[in-house]
């Protein structure tokens, strides 16, 4: 299998609310807009937020957003009022990450690659 472009799709209860989190709290790029839905640049991915869900996030369910600055990144998302689920730690295996999450309860991991950490690449 040959894969061209992947996307997660997040079928939120409240379209408008969790777009302006993606949006607007955490500023992500929109890619593009089409009626019912926005989709988000990920880096390497997308996340399209559409439809509308039933049943809100499943536990078995973590977005996780690789960023170069996380003590920047936190300090700007407190900045427009979000409070962590869980600040900065550097984990077990070796990678410093906080936890938060949208407005359905989606689990969002931000992490940052601390230097020397074997995957840690520059890709600029």
């Amino acid at each position: 299998m040959e894969v061209l472009k992947s996307r997660l799709i997040v079928r939120p209860r409240d379209v408008d609310a969790t777009t302006a989190f993606y949006r607007d709290t955490l500023g992500l790029a929109v890619e593009r807009e089409f009626p019912g839905g926005t989709v988000f640049f990920l880096g390497h991915g997308s996340l399209e937020v559409s439809g509308r869900g039933e049943a809100g996030a499943s536990p078995d369910l973590v977005l996780w957003l690789q960023v170069r600055d996380l003590a920047g990144t936190l300090a700007g998302l407190k900045a427009k009022g979000l409070e962590p689920v869980r600040d900065a730690q550097r984990e077990p295996w070796g990678l410093d990450e906080a936890w938060i999450a949208d407005p359905d309860g989606t689990r969002i991991v931000l992490v940052e690659v601390p230097e020397g950490h074997p995957i840690r690449t520059d890709t600029r």
